[in-house]
């Protein structure tokens, strides 16, 4: 059974940071493509950062530059460094590990940027 448990979530201060991880169980985090979902109240689900398998890495017009998605294969951990927040980048934080075109979803982390 896979499971996937984000954590690193809080409120932070414009221009801050903070690092998202995402623990997994019942997958070798290595051998899928791994996402990072987000999604503010009122709007759509956003693709925020992807890591191939290859460790190929990919980003949203709107994080690129200020966050970068890795993996710990050996904790068989998923992060994502998150630089100059913006309130515009409060939102629920969810890891997803891919199958196919659809995936495995942890419960998500509540990340708020608020002076």
């Amino acid at each position: 059974q896979v499971q996937l448990v984000e954590s690193g979530g809080g409120l932070v201060q414009p221009g801050g940071s903070l690092r998202l991880s995402c623990a997994g169980s019942g997958s070798i985090f290595s051998m899928y493509n791994m996402r990072w979902y987000r999604q503010a109240p009122g709007k759509q689900r956003e693709l925020v950062a992807s890591i191939e398998s290859s460790g190929i890495t990919r980003y949203s017009d709107s994080v690129k530059g200020r966050f970068t998605i890795s993996r710990d294969d050996i904790k068989n951990t998923l992060y994502l460094q998150m630089n100059s927040l913006k309130p515009e980048d409060t939102a629920v934080y969810y890891c997803v590990r891919m199958q196919g075109s659809s995936g495995y979803w942890g419960p998500g982390t509540q990340v708020t940027i608020s002076s």
